[in-house]
């Protein structure tokens, strides 16, 4: 299983970002479930209507719809576990749906990460591993 982030959530969609083919070839052939956090399904969305047209926000909403991804709601545990991650990252800053997918990896003990935000990812300490394997 690898926990997908919202960069390449977005990606995938936009063929003119950096990150679209490695991320479009992820969802296509990539080890399979592919877990995303509801709270980056939300970022993601937001980008997408936001920078991009209607056709490819139906598109990514379908791809949800068929379930191309795994879709992991926010468990209770998981928001407290994200205030401490915020809080001990705040210089950083750690936002919250970046903690959402530490904390939902570190509930369903996955250590493979999407994403394109090496840099906060590869800072973070998870609980259940030295650190996540980035992919991507």
């Amino acid at each position: 299983m690898i926990i997908v982030d919202s960069g390449p959530l977005y990606a995938y969609v936009d063929r003119r970002d950096r990150h679209h083919t490695a991320s479009l070839d992820l969802v296509q052939r990539g080890p399979g479930p592919l877990v995303v956090p509801m709270l980056c399904v939300t970022e993601a969305s937001y980008f997408i209507g936001k920078r991009l047209d209607a056709a490819t926000e139906i598109r990514f909403l379908s791809d949800l719809a068929a379930g191309v991804f795994r879709l992991e709601p926010v468990h209770p545990a998981d928001w407290l576990r994200m205030a401490e991650l915020v809080a001990q990252y705040k210089g950083f800053p750690l936002g919250t749906v970046d903690a959402s997918v530490v904390a939902c990896a570190e509930r369903l003990g996955i250590t493979q990460v999407a994403t394109v935000d090496v840099k906060h990812f590869a800072a973070v300490r998870p609980k259940h591993t030295v650190s996540f394997d980035l992919v991507l």
